[in-house]
């Protein structure tokens, strides 16, 4: 009895993830939508009815939300430029991603977390900036504080990024919170982890007062850094994200494999191991390597031979237009001449083998 018990918990993880409802964070599309608030709220599909209230109710938070998409997914390309899968867009994708993300691996993982830090991060500028009706900057940061430098006071503009937090995680985990599957609990996790990230990198900054910049008095204010940082930390989580399964009563997580330690709220969790994106493969939502530039000196992903998946690559000769021989001159610009540069630009070839054909 016990071992068919022990057999039934063992697969239960597997059944939560096989029978999760298909998954897309609609609201990634807002960055395709156009026109009034409500033109915006009522043409993304999928929205949960809080997330269409929040949208009516703050039109002038989507448009921050909707301009921040652009933000973070050029940082998600920017962070698996040299991989297989490059964090790829597809413009008339209701999900932005296509069919990749519906598998629970790393990098959906990683698209949750910084999808939800870009939210932050995007609100949280319109705070400061001045464009939302419903926040401006920090009114906590008030008054005389100290620090390791002595006596200062708050001033300036610090960024709101409580607000920012706030409003991401009612906006964004509304889809989730609706679910009690294993995908969205795993969701919720990485959404938070994503928040986490941005504040982690809040700093303070001061401007000096006094006689010849003597500092006497301190003028100090709370900044959010680039979101490169946020984009380079969640990376490295990334790379040593924790596979899970879901624990016997369904409320959270235990690690697949006992030698590894326990998630924290600031790791990156994940189900299913990541297919090899080698091959163009529609089911899988991999669009493959044919045709990828490859680096025919490195060693690392970006290698000709692990980014074409040991198939080959294509050389071609071509030439650009560089600047070169750039001169400073007094004062102060720097002029250069344009050159023609010519190099080799390798690409991955095509599968041969109609065994490798992506499935029509």
């Amino acid at each position: 009895m016990n071992a068919c018990l022990g057999g039934i918990w063992l697969w239960l993880p597997l059944l939560l993830t096989w029978l999760s409802p298909e998954v897309s964070s609609s609201w990634w599309y807002m960055r395709a939508t156009g026109g009034s608030s409500r033109v915006m709220c009522d043409n993304v599909p999928g929205l949960v009815s809080r997330q269409r209230q929040l949208c009516h109710r703050h039109p002038d938070v989507m448009r921050a939300i909707g301009l921040g998409v652009a933000e973070w997914t050029a940082e998600c390309q920017h962070q698996f430029r040299q991989h297989r899968w490059n964090c790829n867009t597809l413009d008339r994708d209701h999900g932005l991603f296509g069919r990749v993300l519906l598998r629970s691996s790393r990098e959906s993982a990683f698209v949750y977390a910084i999808s939800s830090a870009g939210v932050v991060f995007a609100i949280t500028r319109a705070c400061s900036q001045g464009e939302l009706k419903s926040c401006s900057c920090d009114p906590k940061k008030k008054g005389t504080a100290k620090d390791s430098k002595g006596t200062f006071d708050w001033g300036g503009c610090s960024d709101n990024i409580d607000y920012g937090i706030k409003f991401a995680r009612a906006f964004v985990d509304a889809k989730e919170r609706k679910g009690k599957d294993a995908r969205a609990l795993m969701n919720l996790h990485n959404n938070r982890a994503g928040r986490k990230a941005v504040k982690r990198f809040l700093k303070q900054e001061c401007k000096c007062h006094g006689v010849s910049g003597s500092c006497t008095l301190r003028t100090c204010w709370l900044a959010m850094a680039d979101f490169r940082k946020t984009g380079d930390y969640l990376w490295r989580k990334y790379n040593g994200a924790i596979q899970v399964v879901m624990n016997q009563d369904g409320t959270g997580f235990t690690v697949a494999n006992k030698r590894f330690k326990k998630p924290t709220k600031n790791d990156l969790v994940y189900f299913e191991n990541s297919p090899d994106y080698c091959i163009r493969d529609r089911d899988a939502g991999s669009p493959g390597t044919a045709g990828r530039v490859c680096n025919l000196t490195s060693r690392g992903m970006d290698s000709c031979e692990v980014m074409c998946c040991g198939r080959g690559y294509d050389t071609s000769h071509v030439t650009r237009m560089t600047k070169c021989e750039c001169k400073f001159h007094w004062c102060c610009a720097v002029r250069c001449q344009d050159c023609l540069e010519a190099l080799d630009v390798h690409t991955c070839k095509a599968p041969k083998s109609p065994d490798w054909a992506a499935p029509t």
